[in-house]
């Protein structure tokens, strides 16, 4: 849910505009004859009691629309809460805001020259994944989307009673159309319709909103009084690129094939041209500039001849059109120049977006020469960044796959060529090593064409081969890494160069084959986060690593070799809790970090964080200057997954927000990351103490007896793994593990019963342990945090304050009488309320009060959702009961006429709490 910053004044603008919505939905209810269901709707003042016996599922599904009426109402407050700061001038008090970041890094010394020349070195690149976590459908959102902005609308103060009242009209509908329409799944999404949800971000919401964020770097950079000409060209502005995943993440998901890949990238490319051709048509009808008003450039009369003759007859509707305006001849002919969806070999096309972009500069200096500075910077160059931010295919798609998958396809692939595989699987790491060198320094493939290979073999080069075949048409623009999941070793990387040399993935260079690609080490567990810095270095000692690094540098114009890793968060929390997690996130990128730097590389942090605290999400600007001094350096790349998606770019204004945190944020991390602020030197041993007792707590839960028994029947996993969610599998291989169940269900089960287990379980016998070892480190964690003067630690304890708000003990009681076993029921639950209100009280310790009194913003967005929560609770706990009896006495069909009830109420509370997993 949001939990941002509002003031009093913001929660009566949320209680003005939930009580329109509301309203509203109120009277559709009653013009369509749910009475009863209207009596009993939130915040509404009826006081009516739930009969789940005659309202029933309609019940859930109102609570559902309801929560997301909340949900819209509490972002209008935040979005026009921004506006007045705009307005007044006052945007350096919205933390995180680039007004803020830039007063911020002023203040410590950082110069106009040296703000620009990190601006113009950033680079930013969220990544959109479609993990099963988004519970709406598609449809649904779009309506949500049409009912936002008529609250905004209703924003205008010009509007007449008359106007007001269509409005309000227009409103009802829009909630009519949600009642009427089914809010779950009906049947599991498949990856198509996932790639469809992403597209419409990249084609639709981010083009319209990149100017709208670049219009606030300006505003900000000229309230902070530095030149407006040092942002006018926009390779002087943050570069700002998106990554998928959709159609490229293969890891446990047996529907992602080769052919799904080939279909994603031509997708992405499709939509790429089709919007560039969209721009350019419009750019067209806007340059009507004559040349009997003005004189053409010579240059451009040889640029506009060179092209024609190039082009042949497709040129010459270009210039019948507009005989006299050759500045929309120019248009027309860039227009004429781009390239079909599949390669197209016609002469004159444009093979890569950058010649697109070239030719765009051209056009904007074209028009400097005669004067029209004004409409080069509102009408061509938003479009130049747009060309240089999509390019050709939208967004750069990632590759990711397990170690163990392709240990398997290598496998098979030694078996194909009548060798020993004995070194490969299961084998000691220097065998593994040995093994790998010796294949990558000889050059020819292990199996012949048209060999009957493993499955995993064929699934791997099967994949591969789309990748070569797109870089031989396109180059490798729309194309990111190849992630190992679950990286143990250095072998598990140079076995990717091994595959990649079966299909002709390799390069030859000078000095040897090289991958145009990265490969990327994921390291998530905590175990593999403590052992990342030796297989880092490892793998950058490898030959071919570097010949690839240097590859790379020269293919994408990096001024040294740039290697990137991935690191998780929600393995790593789901391991360890989330101390453990967060602290050995943030050792293990300070080590890193050192590697790299001992060998003159780069690195680039990719975090794979979730959309809850649980798995590694949290206020985007302080997670930014929480990471150790140079993890950011300019670089960013970071995942947005599930709802968080919709939470966050759905509609235009938050979006821009959104991007303006992730952008500003990036900023203010590299600038202070340069000249850091150590910490006292005691607190990094303090913290380490803390994380290694917080973890043993933590999996001493996991590990003891009928844990399994009691995490199974006290929340809802079953049900959501019934679910049609998300297409990818809740677990990665089919066992009934909590080491095979991935970190998504594992938290979305854990809020569903409001537990939040990951997210505050540990802490508070750590604290405690320390305050009674030693009272005087605990003092000085406590005035670090007041004070603070170590932002990993205020940001951890605040994300662990708002995780334990979250959670509700009263309803973790109710789910705990869902345990048959009595004596498992009452010793687990025991463990959990005492270990809850130990973390509870020693987080009071530390704010030196209640938490309802230090954080009363947090508190007031949850006391809203408390009691329509609770009744759904009750109500999923009753169907919990029911399913799962007529799942025990082999009754399918009542189980499955049961699911779609309980169904709502994962869907309903998701909605309430503003996340899943």
């Amino acid at each position: 849910m949001r939990t941002v910053a509002l003031t009093a004044s913001d929660f009566s603008k949320v209680e003005g505009d939930l009580r329109f919505l509301m309203e509203a939905f109120r009277e559709v209810l009653d013009d369509l004859g749910e009475t009863a269901i209207a009596r009993s709707l939130p915040w509404l003042g009826n006081g009516a009691e739930v009969d789940w016996s005659v309202v029933g599922d309609r019940m859930a599904q109102a609570n559902a629309i309801a929560f997301g009426l909340l949900n819209m109402a509490e972002e209008n407050a935040i979005a026009q809460h921004r506006r007045g700061l705009q307005v007044d001038g006052r945007m350096y008090e919205d933390s995180g805001s680039f007004e803020r970041v830039l007063h911020e890094v002023k203040q410590r010394g950082h110069g106009e020259d040296e703000i620009a020349a990190a601006l113009r070195a950033l680079r930013v690149e969220p990544v959109l994944t479609a993990h099963p976590t988004e519970a709406k459908r598609a449809t649904v959102l779009l309506h949500h989307r049409a009912l936002y902005l008529l609250l905004v609308k209703r924003e205008n103060q010009m509007w007449t009673p008359a106007e007001q009242a269509a409005i309000a009209e227009d409103a009802k509908a829009q909630i009519e159309l949600l009642w009427r329409t089914g809010d779950i799944f009906l049947d599991k999404p498949d990856v198509p319709s996932e790639l469809r949800n992403v597209l419409h971000y990249l084609q639709v919401v981010f083009p319209d909103v990149i100017p709208w964020v670049d219009q606030r770097l300006s505003d900000a950079w000229q309230s902070a009084g530095f030149s407006a000409s040092r942002l006018a060209d926009p390779q002087d502005r943050p570069r700002l690129s998106f990554g998928d995943w959709v159609g490229g993440d293969r890891d446990g998901h047996p529907l992602v094939t080769a052919e799904v890949t080939y279909t994603t990238l031509q997708a992405l490319r499709g939509h790429a041209l089709a919007l560039m051709r969209e721009r350019l048509t419009g750019l067209a009808a806007q340059l009507s500039l004559s040349d009997l008003l003005q004189r053409t450039p010579d240059d451009m009369d040889h640029a506009i001849a060179s092209v024609v003759e190039s082009l042949g007859v497709r040129a010459e509707a270009a210039l019948s059109r507009n005989p006299e305006e050759p500045w929309r001849q120019w248009v027309n002919l860039m227009l004429a120049r781009l390239p079909d969806e599949a390669a197209d070999p016609a002469p004159g096309l444009y093979r890569r977006a950058g010649e697109l972009a070239s030719d765009m500069r051209r056009l904007v200096g074209w028009l400097s020469e005669v004067g029209a500075d004004r409409l080069a910077a509102t009408e061509v160059t938003p479009l130049l960044r747009l060309v240089e931010t999509f390019g050709f295919h939208l967004a750069a798609l990632d590759v990711r796959q397990n170690s163990a998958f392709h240990d398997r396809a290598l496998a098979q692939l030694m078996a194909a060529a009548g060798l020993d595989a004995s070194d490969l699987v299961d084998a000691p790491e220097d065998r593994r090593l040995a093994l790998l060198r010796g294949e990558l320094a000889i050059p020819r493939p292990f199996a012949r064409p048209g060999m009957k290979l493993g499955a995993e073999a064929e699934a791997v080069l099967g994949c591969y081969r789309v990748l070569v075949e797109h870089i031989e048409a396109h180059g490798t623009d729309a194309l990111g890494a190849l992630i190992v999941s679950m990286t143990r070793s250095a072998s598990d990387l140079l076995a990717v160069f091994a595959l990649a040399r079966e299909v002709g993935l390799l390069q030859d260079t000078a000095d040897g084959p090289a991958c145009p690609l990265t490969v990327v080490p994921l390291f998530e567990t905590i175990d593999d986060l403590a052992d990342s810095p030796a297989i880092l270095a490892t793998f950058l000692d490898e030959p071919i690593t570097r010949r690839s690094l240097e590859l790379q540098q020269r293919l994408n114009g990096y001024e040294r070799p740039v290697q990137q890793v991935m690191i998780g968060y929600s393995d790593s929390n789901k391991d360890g809790g989330i101390l453990a997690s967060q602290w050995h996130l943030y050792r293990a990128q300070q080590a890193l970090l050192e590697v790299a730097a001992a060998r003159g590389i780069r690195l680039r942090f990719f975090h794979g964080r979730g959309g809850t605290i649980g798995r590694g999400a949290g206020p985007t600007h302080r997670f930014l200057v929480a990471l150790p001094a140079g993890a950011v350096d300019g670089d960013l790349r970071l995942t947005e997954q599930g709802e968080a998606i919709a939470q966050k770019y759905a509609n235009r204004v938050t979006a821009t927000h959104n991007l303006e945190l992730l952008l500003a944020g990036t900023l203010e991390a590299t600038l202070v990351g340069r000249r850091p602020t150590p910490p006292i030197p005691e607190l990094p041993p303090i913290l380490e103490g803390l994380a290694a007792h917080s973890r043993d707590v933590y999996q001493e839960l996991l590990n003891e007896d009928g844990f399994l028994t009691y995490f199974s029947e006290a929340t809802p996993i079953d049900v959501i793994e019934a679910g049609r969610i998300g297409s990818r599998p809740a677990r990665r291989a089919g066992r009934r593990t909590l080491g095979d169940l991935r970190a998504i269900p594992w938290v979305f089960s854990w809020n569903q019963a409001r537990v939040y287990l990951s997210g505050w379980y540990g802490v508070g016998s750590a604290l405690q342990s320390l305050r009674d070892s030693d009272r005087e480190a605990f003092a000085v964690l406590c005035r670090t945090k007041r004070e603070r003067t170590w932002l990993i630690w205020h940001y951890l304890v605040s994300n662990i304050a708002t995780s334990l708000a979250s959670a509700d003990p009263e309803v973790m009681r109710r789910y705990a009488g869902l345990v048959e076993d009595a004596a498992v029921r009452e010793r687990f639950l025991a463990r959990l309320l005492e270990e809850y209100e130990r973390t509870k009280t020693m987080l009071e310790a530390i704010y030196e009060g209640p938490l309802s009194e230090r954080r009363p913003r947090i508190h007031r967005t949850l006391s809203y959702r408390a009691a329509p929560l609770r009744a759904l609770h009750d109500r999923q706990i009753a169907l919990l009961r029911e399913w799962r009896a007529a799942r025990l006495a082999g009754s399918a069909s009542e189980a499955e006429r049961v699911l779609p009830s309980l169904l709502l109420t994962v869907n309903a509370i998701a909605a309430g709490l503003g996340a899943t997993g």
